[in-house]
């Protein structure tokens, strides 16, 4: 038997089996069963969607539009608003409202007496609502090294986390790319983001891994997520370059992210962070259910 050479491999890529096989896999992008009057979720991931991309619709609007596409959680809703989403039976998924901002956050220590206020206030509020995850970000670096940056956290979170464990609330902060959106974030870094849950110790504080940030500031999203899973309690989504839809313009595949999430034993939410550009309301919506049928593995 001859030996197959590139030529020849590629050829047979090009016109046989392996071309099929690979249509099969693209067709996860494929809008045609966006079309379909339902669609019945697999049940290996809680899907939900950040408010922030898609605050152009009414909360509570939108919580009857995911409610239709058939999931029931949102992320990124504060406690003023949790009541419109008890109402609705839509689940706070990763709440906010603890934080300063994005960039004025637990690496500085200049703000850890407005943050340990916050959230000792919210945490309860939390619980008490029946919910779990909260979110916190380490804020820019003023010039900080890393060092510096992961004592000064430490040392403010480590202030709040016994109630947090208390309450049975999860503490989770943000891997946020520096490179294009967040200049000069902290925790831009999976390696930064590991260390400090390792310094905080505690079994209530774990990393929101965003894989359009990461994406951009590091690549290698699976094997990062198989490697540090322990370290993550919750995902973001998002198409890479831009932040727009799950589809075919950008360069992550997402079905096989969220084959490697499961594989992981995540049980926890992955929520939708990327803009629509429809131009039309219920082409947003569209793209919305077109982003959870592709990552519903």
């Amino acid at each position: 038997m001859k030996k197959t050479n590139r030529r020849e491999a590629l050829k047979t890529i090009a016109t046989g089996s392996v071309a099929f096989g690979t249509a099969s896999l693209l067709n996860s992008f494929s809008t045609k069963t966006v079309e379909e009057e339902s669609y019945k979720l697999k049940g290996n991931i809680n899907h939900s969607v950040c408010w922030w991309t898609y605050n152009f619709i009414p909360l509570d609007e939108l919580c009857q539009a995911v409610k239709k596409i058939g999931f029931s959680a949102i992320d990124l809703v504060g406690p003023k608003d949790w009541p419109t989403l008890q109402k609705n039976g839509i689940f706070s998924s990763m709440c906010n409202g603890a934080e300063i901002n994005l960039t004025d956050g637990w690496a500085d220590e200049k703000f850890h007496t407005t943050l340990i206020r916050n959230y000792n206030d919210t945490i309860p509020l939390v619980a008490k609502a029946g919910y779990q995850n909260l979110i916190c970000f380490s804020g820019s670096r003023r010039g900080m090294d890393d060092e510096t940056g992961l004592k000064n956290s430490v040392n403010g979170l480590k202030q709040i986390m016994s109630l947090a464990e208390k309450n049975g609330v999860m503490i989770q902060m943000e891997l946020l790319n520096s490179k294009i959106d967040h200049k000069d974030y902290m925790c831009d870094k999976t390696p930064w983001g590991v260390e400090l849950v390792k310094r905080i110790g505690s079994p209530n504080f774990k990393l929101l891994y965003d894989i359009y940030h990461m994406q951009i500031d590091e690549g290698d999203v699976i094997r990062t997520i198989k490697n540090n899973q322990q370290y993550f309690g919750h995902y973001h989504t998002g198409g890479v370059p831009g932040r727009h839809e799950i589809d075919e313009t950008q360069e992550l595949f997402y079905p096989a992210i969220m084959k490697a999430i499961i594989e992981t034993g995540f049980k926890d939410y992955v929520a939708q962070e990327f803009i629509p550009t429809g131009k039309e309301i219920k082409d947003k919506v569209t793209a919305l259910k077109k982003a959870m049928i592709v990552c519903d593995v």
